[in-house]
């Protein structure tokens, strides 16, 4: 219940009226209720100053961030020395990440099934002597070797930064390899804005680092990378992680599916730095082109990027699952240009004298792709498509091609049939003209 204003002890003297009105208007423009800092007298009170002033100091340490980007290395590392108490600290400067649910399916939703006779005859064109997986750390030691053969330190690879920082890193890669949920360091944030990004990267020890940790480093680095590095980093620490989580427990973990969904958002690094590195080692098998696969099946891709995709992947040296990442790229139904669909012709007429029983996936792309391009293709490339089908034949997918090819139409000629069909067509749609005043009678039914 509001309190009852208290009488005025001391009572105004008597005005003139013209000084009364007016003093009685001002009297009403300050009826209103106080604010909060009026009510203690108070222009601001002091927490809430602190919190702007800690707000601004935030806000000038993000533009002297983005300024940073411009420094070379060793000024990139001076700032972030001066700066390595408040990044250890700080615990408001820190994401909070709520993690995934152990229940999800660690295929993404994908439950595509691996047909073992399929994967059998796959490995007939997998490469016997190909070499191991290169990742950051065989860079890294590259570098060293590179630098002095003799001595290989962290303090020759590193020569400009502080021990400090050393330390720092080492204590993220810590923190990282137990990671689940919760709270990443901001000094792992500064990592894209270094100059030597794959040194300090590699003081991380990205092997070691938990599948959320993964997928946190994904998130952050495919934001704040350009295309160059994000390849990079995917290429060096991302796919290497995949493929050895999958070569282990026969499946991959949801939170590493997520951080390989999350690649996609810069699809140019996502093709040259797990895609293509994946298919020219010619060790990629069937297990994981499905799981990686249904991340191209699931994620749309910028027809530009599709196209550049199904380029090199038919010019490169033929590995049996490079037939599946074309069926899947075929499937997304853009318009290819078509030094596109030559290349892709010239790609599977490779096949035509070659002596080893093909995989059923790649007469199903071919099928895939003559489904989709048969009217953009030449006479000449059906002609040949039809011969090559006679010496590569598959019982059930063949007869399909023929068809195909056969009902068709080529590259630039005009659709004549189609037009009289369409004719036909509109005399049967035409709208049925009705005169309202001379309606048929209608019997009724008698009860």
């Amino acid at each position: 219940m509001a309190k009852k204003r208290s009488r005025n002890q001391n009572p105004e003297p008597f005005l003139p009226e013209e000084e009364h009105d007016s003093k009685s208007k001002s009297s009403k423009k300050h009826s209103k209720a106080p604010k909060l800092h009026q009510q203690h007298n108070k222009l601001i009170a002091s927490d809430m100053s602190s919190k702007i002033l800690k707000e601004a100091l935030i806000q000038q340490k993000e533009i002297q961030d983005e300024a940073d980007t411009q420094r070379p290395g060793a000024a990139g590392f001076a700032f972030l020395k001066e700066n390595t108490d408040a990044v250890q600290l700080d615990e408001e400067e820190i994401d909070h990440f709520s993690g995934f649910s152990e229940t999800q399916s660690q295929y993404g939703g994908n439950e595509e099934e691996i047909d073992e006779d399929d994967e059998k005859l796959l490995e007939a064109f997998l490469s016997k002597d190909a070499r191991p997986q290169r990742t950051l750390a065989d860079l890294i030691v590259d570098k060293i070797k590179e630098k002095d053969a003799q001595v290989s330190s962290e303090k020759q690879l590193l020569p400009k930064m502080d021990d400090s920082i050393i330390e720092l890193y080492k204590g993220v890669g810590k923190l990282l390899n137990k990671y689940t949920t919760g709270k990443i360091p901001k000094a792992f944030k500064h990592i894209p804005s270094l100059q030597f990004w794959e040194e300090v990267l590699y003081l991380t020890e990205p092997e070691k680092w938990s599948p959320n940790a993964m997928f946190q480093a994904t998130r952050i680095f495919s934001s704040n990378f350009g295309v160059k590095k994000a390849e990079r980093f995917y290429k060096l620490v991302l796919l290497p992680r995949i493929r050895d989580d999958i070569s282990k427990n026969k499946k991959l973990h949801f939170a590493l599916y997520q951080a390989l969904k999350k690649s996609l958002y810069k699809p140019a690094a996502f093709n040259k730095g797990i895609l293509f590195p994946l298919c020219e080692s010619r060790t990629c098998n069937l297990r994981e082109a499905v799981i990686i696969g249904s991340i191209l099946q699931k994620v749309s891709i910028p027809p530009l990027h599709s196209s550049v995709a199904l380029l090199k992947l038919a010019e490169m040296e033929y590995c049996g699952t490079t037939s599946y990442f074309i069926k899947l790229l075929v499937e997304k139904k853009y318009a290819l240009p078509y030094r596109v669909l030559d290349a892709l012709v010239e790609h599977f007429m490779a096949f035509l004298n070659d002596e080893r029983i093909m995989p059923v996936i790649w007469h199903q792309s071919l099928l895939a792709f003559v489904q989709r391009y048969k009217n953009e293709l030449v006479k000449e490339d059906k002609l040949n498509l039809n011969a090559l089908v006679e010496r590569q034949w598959h019982r059930l997918v063949t007869p399909e091609i023929c068809r195909e090819l056969k009902n068709s139409r080529n590259r630039g000629e005009k659709e004549d049939d189609l037009m009289s069909i369409s004719s036909s067509a509109y005399v049967i749609n035409k709208t049925i003209e009705e005169d309202r005043f001379d309606i048929p009678e209608v019997p009724m039914e008698e009860y």
